[in-house]
């Protein structure tokens, strides 16, 4: 498909893409991403008969950066605008998390969550990496996204690949510092906060992924009492794009499971 600039509404500091009509699902796209990263899900949703909200993350897309030291709660509490009716969230990456602290801070407002390629008790190797990763950043310049690139999509060229690619190098390079900052301190939600999920939980990732694992995800849902794991054969970081067909499948079925 192609990854072509949408129209957005605007509400307080957000600007989001709003499609069709039915029960909410928001969507919450990862570090350095926009809401159009979304593509591959917001026509298959809408066509399904759900309505979506697809925000770009603040510093992201449209929507500006409201400060320099933002934790997960401010992201969050962005995010939570949208939660105005009961709604199934789903988040990927960075957006897991927001989706997760969305799930445990506001359960009566979520319906179900559902985090793609979220993190997990990463490695040594692991966090050593996003620690330089972060500190290499100095929020002026534009961050070189190739090796971003060939750890998402080796190095075949693809039009996900390009538009990757586009949307990082036209990103806020504060708003992407002030992201992978809390992207990089992270580690996943507490053992506490997954046992204390009281509504149901989707942890999917792909067969492929290096970092956001599968073992992560089996981990994670292991512990929330109506979780459920799914692995996407033969995908990678940015399944959503890739392997938009498994993905949605796997969220429609959620979403449908979640009504009232």
């Amino acid at each position: 498909m192609t990854w072509t600039t949408r129209p957005r509404c605007k509400r307080a500091a957000q600007a989001a893409i709003v499609a069709g009509e039915g029960p909410r699902i928001l969507l919450l796209h990862g570090v350095g991403m926009r809401a159009e990263a979304w593509g591959g899900q917001i026509d298959a949703l809408c066509a399904s008969g759900f309505s979506v909200i697809a925000p770009d993350m603040p510093g992201h897309g449209a929507s500006p950066r409201v400060h320099q030291d933002m934790n997960l709660q401010d992201y969050s509490d962005l995010a939570a605008l949208w939660l105005d009716e009961p709604t199934v969230v789903v988040g990927h990456s960075m957006g897991a998390m927001i989706a997760l602290d969305l799930a445990a801070r506001h359960p009566d407002r979520l319906l179900g969550v559902v985090a793609l390629n979220a993190i997990f008790r990463r490695s040594v190797t692991a966090r050593k990496a996003v620690a330089a990763r972060v500190a290499a950043l100095d929020g002026r310049n534009v961050a070189d996204p190739s090796d971003t690139l060939v750890r998402w999509f080796g190095h075949e060229p693809s039009p996900e690949r390009n538009a990757c690619e586009s949307w990082l190098r036209g990103c806020d390079p504060a708003g992407y510092k002030a992201a992978y900052s809390v992207f990089a301190h992270e580690d996943g939600p507490a053992v506490e906060t997954l046992t204390g999920l009281h509504i149901p939980a989707l942890f999917l990732t792909g067969s492929e992924e290096a970092n956001s694992t599968p073992h992560m995800s089996r981990s994670m849902a292991a512990l929330v009492p109506d979780g459920h794991a799914g692995v996407i054969d033969g995908a990678a970081h940015m399944m959503p794009m890739t392997h938009a067909d498994a993905v949605n499948r796997q969220l429609e079925s959620f979403a449908r499971r979640c009504q009232p």
